[in-house]
């Protein structure tokens, strides 16, 4: 219990003013939230959107969530990650909740330096450019309904993803902006601080990120919507109970977990098994320590719903449940039994 529950609460928010420069460091469990949700472009046809975001990554080699937006009935409808070197976009629709549609750049975090990423959409394709130059373009690719609802920066609505790292700008359009306009942009921003607005980008947040103290990141756009940094590191959107085909990704550290919940519970099976067939006898002991290890398992994910830093999910439902019975097939074995013979 120990074990799947600690810290046992919410850590507080690892969110800093840099001193001396515009801009937040976010640290492993750190996140800012919007304080409100963006609406969808109200344009006709396809809705059009552009991202400017500049940063500096604490790594080349991590893996977290940049920024996502979030809606109550899509909370993975729009996520910005890093993956190493790579920039991605993870777009995930209504209709098909277990597919998601990913585009990426590699390259982009080839060093710790900062840069300046733009990402645009329109009716017709989207757009990746870095520091001011195009890096990829996809055709037929649009993401542009995607920006819309509360913005999530620096993890996953769903799920602990952190990203760890300098934000030193963001600007939000409703609009599909020119490559002359990004560059524009690009050059503005690191060189003032802020971008050099025209009046016909449709802009609706501009963070230049200057108040270096407080929860309250303001939007320099009059009537526009404020960023908000908790005291203490949640989730929008904890899950309970991940389905496992959700949970599922293919690497080492996967099958290691794996393995970790099923070594984890065998003990529990074996010596519950023992006593109740031993030390104070029941009916049916094997099928009685199998329920208990469920129970304690269902009890650690339930209470893991509640805690941002855990995941509730059926995989360690199903592995932990697995690990109670082989710790009663072990006891079940002619060795065990003659060895806990002679003791008792």
């Amino acid at each position: 219990m120990a074990a799947g529950l600690a810290p046992f609460e919410r850590p507080h928010n690892a969110v800093a003013w840099l001193e001396n420069e515009n801009g937040v460091r976010l640290g492993r469990d750190g996140t800012i939230w919007s304080a409100g949700a963006f609406p969808k472009s109200d344009a006709q046809g396809e809705p059009s959107c552009t991202l400017e975001i500049w940063l500096q990554p604490d790594s080349v080699t991590a893996s977290g969530t940049l920024l996502a937006f979030y809606t109550p009935e899509n909370p993975l409808q729009f996520l910005l990650q890093q993956y190493r070197g790579l920039l991605i976009v993870s777009r995930q629709m209504r209709e098909s909740r277990n597919r998601a549609r990913i585009i990426g750049t590699d390259g982009v975090f080839a060093t710790i330096e900062p840069v300046f990423v733009s990402l645009t959409s329109g009716p017709e394709n989207t757009a990746m450019y870095v520091n001011g130059k195009l890096a990829r373009l996809f055709p037929k690719v649009r993401v542009g309904d995607g920006c819309a609802g509360q913005l999530v920066i620096g993890t996953s609505p769903v799920g602990e993803s952190s990203w760890s790292g300098k934000i030193k700008g963001l600007t939000l359009y409703q609009q599909e902006l020119t490559p002359t306009e990004i560059l524009q942009h690009y050059q503005t921003w690191t060189t003032h601080g802020r971008p050099d607005l025209s009046g016909d980008e449709h802009a609706i947040a501009v963070y230049v990120l200057n108040e270096r103290a407080g929860n309250t990141v303001h939007n320099d756009l009059p009537g526009g919507i404020d960023l908000y940094i908790p005291n203490r590191f949640s989730l929008l959107h904890q899950r309970l109970l991940n389905p496992f085909w959700n949970e599922f990704h293919p690497g080492t550290g996967y099958w290691i977990d794996i393995l970790v919940n099923i070594v984890g519970l065998i003990p529990l099976g074996f010596f519950f098994c023992a006593y109740w067939s031993l030390v104070r006898p029941i009916k049916h002991p094997n099928v009685t320590t199998v329920v208990l290890g469920f129970a304690v398992s269902l009890t650690i994910e339930v209470l893991q719903a509640y805690l941002p830093t855990r995941v509730s999910g059926t995989t360690d439902l199903i592995t932990n449940t697995l690990g109670t019975f082989l710790g009663v097939r072990l006891y079940a074995t002619k060795a065990a039994r003659s060895l806990f013979a002679k003791i008792y």
